[in-house]
């Protein structure tokens, strides 16, 4: 499945994936995602909602949006049916006027996940040392606060452990002032899983999973992205 969706990406001329082929690539590796698919239609995007459960986030999926927030192209905790039609058609109509020349497939519909403690994962190609992985904070927090590890791959459990626990944002996860404590045993074994899929998969450039949802049983991907080689 994962090498099918990168080959109809290379085909169609793209290298960025659409948020659905990157959460289907990510989970057929193992990676716990919160499932989205796409419709085309209003009608279509309110019979998604209905099957997965309110209440749903829907997001723009167009080749050409890469920041789907930038252009108004995000609804967050749709709770009807009529919700979600009157938002599908206000996404539609705010990435067209930001983006008159994106082609709109339609929205990505997707549950809207219980909050957990938000971090990021992330991996980008050094031109001396090859894919590097990133741990962090996720959500805002990261482009505030800096506040990441790295590591090359592969990277052991020993590398996972470290990397976690270095950032200064730890103690967030451990449960800070009352908050449930993160699965930090689920953060290591995603970090293992992204550095092995990332290593199976040369031909990804870049990749990004945030926010990841930590909780005190697991951890979900809400968003992921996928950039492909030239």
């Amino acid at each position: 499945m994962s090498a099918s969706i990168i080959e109809s990406a290379r085909a169609d001329g793209r290298r960025l994936l659409t948020e659905i082929e990157a959460k289907q690539v990510l989970e057929d590796a193992g990676v716990s995602v919160s499932p989205a698919r796409l419709a085309r239609t209003a009608d279509e995007a309110a019979q998604v909602a209905g099957s997965l459960g309110y209440p749903v986030v829907l997001k723009v999926v167009s080749p050409q949006i890469t920041h789907k927030s930038d252009v108004g192209g995000v609804e967050l905790n749709l709770a009807s049916a009529d919700g979600v039609r009157a938002a599908f058609g206000r996404i539609v109509a705010s990435a067209k006027q930001h983006q008159p020349d994106a082609t709109i497939d339609g929205v990505a519909v997707q549950r809207m996940e219980p909050a957990g403690i938000e971090v990021i994962v992330g991996m980008t190609k050094d031109a001396q040392f090859g894919p590097v992985l990133m741990f962090g904070l996720g959500g805002v927090l990261v482009e505030v606060l800096k506040d990441v590890a790295f590591r090359v791959v592969p990277i052991d459990q020993r590398d996972a452990r470290q990397m976690i626990h270095e950032i200064k944002g730890y103690p967030l996860l451990e449960g800070y002032r009352g908050q449930e404590p993160a699965d930090v045993a689920a953060l290591e074994q995603l970090l293992l899983t992204v550095s092995t899929f990332v290593e199976q998969h040369p031909e990804v450039a870049e990749l990004d999973l945030n926010p990841v949802f930590a909780y005190k049983d697991g951890s979900v991907a809400v968003d992921a992205r996928i950039v492909l080689g030239t």
